[in-house]
């Protein structure tokens, strides 16, 4: 299975999202374009870093743990999408538990 990959929302994150002003939404959806179509959503290796939107980057929420939860900042890190990569033989998706701005 390879992309484009499914995106799952949780509520409270879709809601986020959808509050926030229009010009972020759109920065919202610039990150969501490139998670649900790069090769690997965890954007391990060089290869995958120019695939994002200016004043964008992703990385680990917790270093030890390389596999799990991940943070794609954006706007030059005055907001974060949070997700977790599903890697399901039948429907590999991401899920977005949290998106924030400031």
């Amino acid at each position: 299975m390879g992309p484009p990959w499914q995106m799952d929302w949780v509520r409270s994150a879709r809601a986020d999202r959808d509050a926030l002003p229009e010009a972020v939404r759109d920065l919202v959806d610039a990150v969501r374009a490139e998670l649900v179509t790069v090769k690997d959503p965890y954007f391990r290796g060089i290869d995958n870093r120019p695939d994002l939107p200016e004043g964008c980057w992703v990385e680990p929420g917790r270093s030890t743990v390389p596999d799990g939860t991940h943070i794609a900042y954006y706007d030059h890190g005055r907001g974060w999408l949070r997700y977790t990569f599903v890697r399901r033989s039948a429907d590999p998706q991401i899920v977005v538990e949290e998106v924030f701005w400031q």
